[in-house]
């Protein structure tokens, strides 16, 4: 790194093993400078103090906070959780980069659907558009869109991007806790069919990130696509979730409106955007519309990358269940 000019990290108050916690010991493990923005000042923001972290608390939709925050950067890692104010936040942050004037890299954390959601196909007939993502979903929900209208906005803006488009995480709610329940009794019950998938682990994608916030020029303007190296149906799924639970498990598949009310409506009443997002994204994999599979994690990696059972033998709600038994 040729100046000693700190990284900007939203999200750093994350858990423990989230993606933007881990960049963050990552990048101070190799020397170089991290700024965390935090909502809070709390015990996370004095963890991430005594890691060496130069800790920012405020708020990602006033401007005010985004522009302090980011002085004296040289380039930025953009996520935050689920919101209806998403596109708002990172049109915030695109806005300060632009103001600024010198940033190296804005490095923005999307999702793999964005692969798929081309103009093209937004805008084509419902009866094309119902066809083409599996019969069960016509459009995207409001999260989605919103991280759509981020790609443009920072494509609009001219600055440095990376987009870094990740397939769905292993350690995503619909896989760990929704239906932790039925794992309790043996049963995998998700409501994915046959279809195939590849999730990918977290902390493989702080690693692409945290390497290309390193050694940027290589990437910018570049958007990868990333899933993880296991293609394969909820039944291999089933036997992953054995192995880490030291247990038989089954997959019981489900119809998909009545897993969404059973699991989805019910623990997430009180978040209808974080509800909308994740009954569209089961609609979507249960419909067989959530496809694809790239090598573009192997590759910036350089080696292979971590498997379903890894993230599952060290995710600490799937080991709680373990130790239950």
């Amino acid at each position: 790194m040729s100046e000693r000019k700190p990284v900007l990290i939203t999200g750093a108050a994350g858990h423990i093993g989230g993606v933007s916690r881990t960049m963050v010991d990552m990048l101070l493990e190799q020397g170089h400078p991290v700024r965390a923005f935090v909502r809070q000042d709390d015990e996370r923001a004095h963890a991430l103090r005594r890691a060496g972290a130069d800790v920012f608390v405020g708020d990602l939709l006033t401007i005010a906070d985004v522009t302090a925050a980011l002085q004296g950067c040289r380039g930025v890692y953009f996520s935050m959780s689920l919101s209806p104010y998403y596109a708002d936040a990172v049109s915030l942050m695109a806005a300060a980069a632009r103001a600024q004037g010198d940033i190296e890299v804005f490095v923005n954390m999307s999702e793999y659907e964005q692969s798929f959601m081309s103009f093209e196909r937004m805008t084509a007939p419902e009866a094309e558009r119902r066809s083409w993502l599996g019969g069960l979903v016509t459009d995207w929900s409001p999260q989605q869109r919103a991280h759509w209208i981020a790609e443009q906005v920072l494509e609009w803006s001219g600055l440095p991007t990376v987009h870094v488009r990740a397939a769905m995480f292993v350690e995503n709610p619909l896989m760990t806790w929704l239906a932790l329940e039925p794992l309790a009794n043996g049963e995998l019950r998700l409501p994915f069919g046959h279809h195939r998938l590849a999730p990918i682990a977290g902390y493989d994608v702080a690693e692409v990130c945290a390497r290309i916030l390193a050694d940027p020029a290589p990437h910018i303007s570049k958007s990868y696509e990333l899933n993880g190296p296991e293609w394969k149906d909820m039944h291999g799924f089933a036997e992953d979730f054995g192995a880490a639970l030291g247990r038989p498990v089954t997959y019981v598949p489900e119809e998909v409106e009545s897993w969404n009310e059973t699991y989805v409506d019910t623990a997430l009443a009180e978040l209808p955007h974080t509800a909308e997002h994740m009954k569209t994204l089961t609609r979507l994999i249960g419909g067989g519309g959530y496809r694809g599979v790239t090598d573009q994690l192997h590759t910036l990696l350089g080696r292979r990358p971590k498997t379903v059972r890894w993230v599952l033998e060290n995710h600490p709600r799937i080991q709680k269940l373990a130790a239950a038994a």
